[in-house]
């Protein structure tokens, strides 16, 4: 067979039934596929295997040489066999792979998965679906990463019912993206109950290959509240921690900010419809205080006031996983926490106008009650 030829080995080596003859015109080209840099890995290896075996040695120890398997040399000896060293270089056609789904297959899974599930479930699983419609799990994910189909994610929303809605949208809006000149607007609310919570036991830190540890039980040491105002035009933060949320707080924290203030500058505070905010007593304060106006966001509307987006990265990234013996260790914290937001704040930036945010609530369903 030219520069190749096979036979017969000996009967009693059961792991090799090729014998590898290569000849001289071969031996070069495979050498030079072996020394050849730009070549792929793989066709080194086969090269390797073919003049490896060609000195006649076992098959273990060719595989060792080659850092193959032994199945993988078996191949390669009866494709030189076959084909000689062109067939080294060519990767075989695989057959075709299972015939893709009906499409009426797959309009019935998503159709499934956008009405109810059966029985008493809430949600379709992989599993419940590739079992009813009778396809694999792994199709059945297929199909919902091509059509965006979550069905173990929801989202929550609150339509807001407040007659007044669209006027107090414009109006907090309106302060956010245009506030008046020589005035400051801020973002006032209270995040109450917090709980000075501490470990029954001490954790492990994080360290490679393993996370952090806690553990699941706590031991309660009581509650504080947090008044916070947030300056939208630089990022700066006013916090008190008070045992109680009452109005006689609130005022506390009123006159605190009204100290704070430079004078001469106009007050805007956006708030929420607490009844605290609406007290006779605040309300009498806050007519001997001219130059304070409030701002109430609609009912159900607390996602329009800054400030929660701090309180919301105060719970992150200081007492979700905090561990503190007294409500005074708590307290110290979160007032050491304000003073790092206040080293180097960032200004709010409101960015969706009142048009767009009126467009994306009309698109929500509306529900009979």
């Amino acid at each position: 067979m030219g520069d190749k030829s096979t036979g017969s080995c000996d009967p009693r080596d059961m792991a090799q039934d090729v014998c590898v003859i290569v000849g001289a015109e071969d031996r070069a080209r495979l050498a030079a596929v072996v020394g050849d840099r730009n070549r792929q890995l793989k066709h080194i290896q086969r090269a390797r295997i073919v003049l490896l075996s060609a000195h006649r040695l076992p098959v273990l120890q060719v595989a060792r040489r080659a850092g193959v398997s032994r199945p993988a040399v078996w191949r390669w000896q009866h494709r030189y066999a076959a084909e000689g060293v062109e067939g080294l270089l060519r990767d075989k056609t695989r057959p075709p792979g299972k015939p893709r789904l009906p499409g009426e297959t797959v309009a019935r899974v998503v159709a499934l998965t956008c009405a109810a599930p059966p029985c008493e479930a809430t949600h379709w699983t992989g599993r419940a679906m590739a079992k009813a419609v009778g396809i694999s799990l792994r199709s059945i994910q297929r199909i919902w990463a091509a059509f965006n189909l979550q069905p173990h994610r929801i989202r929550t929303f609150k339509r807001s019912n407040d007659p007044d809605f669209i006027d107090k949208l414009h109006d907090i809006v309106g302060l956010y993206m245009d506030p008046p000149a020589h005035a400051v607007v801020l973002s006032l609310d209270e995040k109450s109950q917090i709980q000075a919570l501490d470990r029954t036991q001490p954790g492990l830190p994080i360290k490679p290959g393993k996370c952090g540890t806690m553990t699941h039980d706590y031991k309660r040491n009581g509650t504080t509240s947090l008044f916070a105002a947030l300056n939208v035009l630089d990022g700066t933060v006013i916090g008190r921690c008070m045992q109680r949320q009452r109005h006689q707080e609130f005022i506390r924290f009123l006159n605190a900010i009204e100290r704070e203030v430079p004078a001469g500058k106009a007050i805007h505070a956006i708030l929420d419809n607490y009844g605290s905010h609406k007290h006779p007593k605040t309300v009498a304060w806050l007519g001997r205080h001219t130059r304070w106006t409030f701002h109430f966001t609609p009912t159900s509307g607390s996602w329009l006031n800054a400030v929660e987006g701090f309180f919301s990265a105060l719970t992150r990234r200081r007492l979700k996983r905090g561990a503190f013996r007294s409500i005074a260790d708590l307290q110290g914290a979160i007032n050491r926490y304000i003073e790092e937001h206040n080293d180097e704040p960032k200004p709010f930036v409101w960015t969706k106008s009142a048009k767009t945010i009126l467009a994306k609530i009309r698109r929500l369903p509306v529900h009979s009650v």
